[in-house]
């Protein structure tokens, strides 16, 4: 049939290039969802519309109008949605495209954890922090207040600032996002710890104990801090330590790199809980 034939072969090329371009619009839908640009595209579709029905019906006046709107139309879009097309190259570049891109990633949501124990421990404000691994917090998540937010120093920050309403409880971290705040943790019922420490260690180690995650403790008394691993808690980390701690958690590429390091961390632990 000559109207069979007219129709191109679907090629991998072909298939690659409509995937790319229904990414593409599919991105620019979910930018604009929602906002004022969604109401700009829609007067550009109408004006679109509009100078289709002027060619149908031969309106020479409205065509001509049209025709000589039309070649600034690229730059009033570019400029009326430019935050917009700031937004989708930041989303783009958010992706874990490259393992380099991931690598950076795990180093700056580790610099973030950093920068904002610092200045927690500083200020003597309490906090919990739990990194999640390969075993799954949804549990502890799901008790909490669920926020799913992009990891940052300023956002550690106000969740255990002091009088804030997620103050009290457990941050859980998943990957470089902060999954929930204000989490309940079970606590360790360790008769040797229960007397010694206070309920934010306690629950530091209690989740590690039914985890293979990391929680990182500010005292709100002293400002020391502690890093929970194993059921097993290490005191008076210094900031370098943590520094060092974060990056073999975030290392999960080298996991014999990260059970060495963790496991030389408990032996030394006990070490000191057991002296000779």
């Amino acid at each position: 049939m000559p109207f069979m034939s007219s129709i191109p072969k679907l090629t991998w090329s072909a298939a690659v290039d409509i995937v790319l371009v229904a990414t593409i619009i599919y991105q620019l839908i979910l930018i604009v969802r929602g906002r004022r640009a969604a109401h700009i595209l829609t007067g550009v579709g109408i004006i679109a519309i509009s100078y289709a029905v002027s060619v149908w019906a031969n309106l020479e006046l409205l065509r001509s109008l049209l025709s000589t709107v039309a070649p600034y139309t690229a730059f009033a879009l570019i400029v009326m949605f430019q935050s917009e097309i700031r937004r989708m190259l930041a989303r783009i570049g958010r992706r874990r495209w490259f393992a380099y891109g991931s690598r950076f990633q795990r180093k700056e949501s580790a610099d973030e954890i950093v920068l904002a124990v610092a200045q927690l421990a500083k200020s003597k404000i309490g906090a919990l922090i739990v990194l999640e691994r390969d075993i799954g917090l949804r549990t502890f998540i799901e008790s909490g207040v669920i926020l799913d937010a992009i990891l940052s120093r300023d956002l550690l920050l106000a969740i255990f600032e002091p009088g804030a309403a997620m103050h009290d409880g457990a941050a859980v971290v998943q990957g470089n996002r902060v999954a929930a705040a204000a989490c309940f943790l079970p606590l360790t019922m360790n008769p040797v710890l229960y007397r010694e420490l206070g309920t934010r260690h306690r629950a530091g180690i209690g989740v590690t104990e039914e985890a293979d995650c990391l929680a990182v403790i500010v005292s709100e008394e002293t400002g020391r801090i502690s890093l929970a691993a194993f059921g097993e808690l290490e005191s008076d980390v210094t900031i370098e330590k943590l520094a060092a701690r974060l990056d073999l958690h975030y290392s999960r590429k080298d996991a014999a790199r990260l059970k060495a390091g963790e496991a030389t961390a408990v032996s030394a632990v006990r070490e000191e809980s057991n002296p000779s």
